[in-house]
């Protein structure tokens, strides 16, 4: 048996420990897909990673190679441990090192495809580049979900609780809020900076929360089903003293505490018709919705246009438009062919 021989069946063996850890994760993280779209991707991919699995076994017994029984178990065990430490890691954590063990398949591939070539066996060139063909396309996929993820765009996955506050306190250290705590906890700082007027703000805060408590309980009273109509009451006070409150600190010139509130209310999908990016976007059909949203360039326009969206009509070929607008952005960015 020849040292090339013997690194032939090195790489098969590693290649197909890695691939049994990239079958647990793509099972896990199904249970974090955002639509039954990407959870139905992620089941496809985990089925075709078993298919890569018994094709690389294959290749190895053909060759001559023991199939390591060890190696796959470690990597099963090693995929839940990664997956059950992970969830204290920002989601983004989370899935640069998924991308990481693809880019490693990808360059375990390439050299396996080197060895081959250099046999003369065609057949393993062939497997080598079908491997590194479906590992690209998951890298490809990562990076996309990754850059979506950056430019605050509904990501294909999403955190578990742990995660979602890691994540959340990463980003109120290095980047501009996309998150309501954020905008509240930015907006509590301008306010104990500011002088007198800030008390006018807090107390026109309070007296409109209070006047919408009640008006909940009055409606409450009134009506039969009184937790949705208390529910939906508040939530109209609330919006009402959200735009009352950003009216009056801009009014006593608190900017900044102004701006973290629409920010709030541009996340929440309350801010006015007018204020979208779109003009006359609450007058259109369906079909003029998608057309307008495909033309919009910048990351800020999808957000608040999707929670606008979101929060009144809910259509869904809009909200998938628009999904799609940040997944052409995010591959833009991040220089993969659409």
């Amino acid at each position: 048996m020849t040292v090339s021989t013997t690194t032939v069946h090195q790489q098969l063996r590693a290649i197909l420990a890695l691939t049994h850890t990239e079958i647990q994760i793509a099972e896990t993280r199904q249970a974090q897909a955002r639509t039954d779209a990407i959870r139905k991707e992620l089941a496809q991919n985990a089925e075709h990673a078993r298919e890569r699995a018994l094709t690389i076994e294959t290749a190895l017994r053909d060759r001559g190679g023991l199939v390591d029984v060890v190696r796959p178990v470690l990597g099963r065990f090693g995929a839940v441990a990664k997956t059950l430490a992970e969830q204290t890691q920002p989601l983004d954590e989370a899935l640069l090192d998924d991308l990481a063990l693809e880019q490693r398949l990808v360059a375990r591939a390439t050299y396996l495809k080197a060895l081959a070539t250099g046999q003369e066996d065609q057949a393993l060139v062939n497997l080598a580049d079908q491997l590194i063909d479906a590992h690209t396309a998951t890298v490809h996929w990562l990076t996309t979900v990754l850059a979506e993820e950056a430019l605050g765009g509904p990501a294909a996955l999403r955190r578990g609780p742990s995660q979602w506050a890691s994540g959340l306190a990463a980003r109120a250290l290095t980047a501009p809020a996309l998150g309501a705590s954020w905008a509240i906890d930015r907006t509590a700082e301008f306010a104990r900076q500011l002088p007198d007027p800030v008390d006018s703000i807090r107390s026109r805060f309070g007296r409109a929360v209070d006047d919408a408590t009640e008006t909940a309980s009055r409606a409450g009273d009134a009506v039969g089903n009184a937790g949705a109509a208390v529910s939906k009451t508040v939530a109209a006070g609330r919006d009402a003293a959200l735009e009352a409150v950003e009216e009056s600190a801009r009014d006593n010139g608190a900017k900044g505490a102004a701006d973290a509130l629409h920010q709030l209310r541009e996340i929440t999908g309350t801010v006015e018709a007018e204020d979208l990016p779109i003009e006359g976007y609450v007058g259109l059909n369906v079909t003029d919705a998608v057309a307008a949203v495909k033309e919009l360039t910048k990351p800020a326009d999808l957000r608040v246009t999707l929670a606008y969206e979101e929060a009144h009509k809910n259509r869904q070929r809009v909200v998938s438009a628009i999904e799609i607008r940040f997944a052409e952005l995010a591959k833009d960015l991040v220089g993969i062919d659409s």
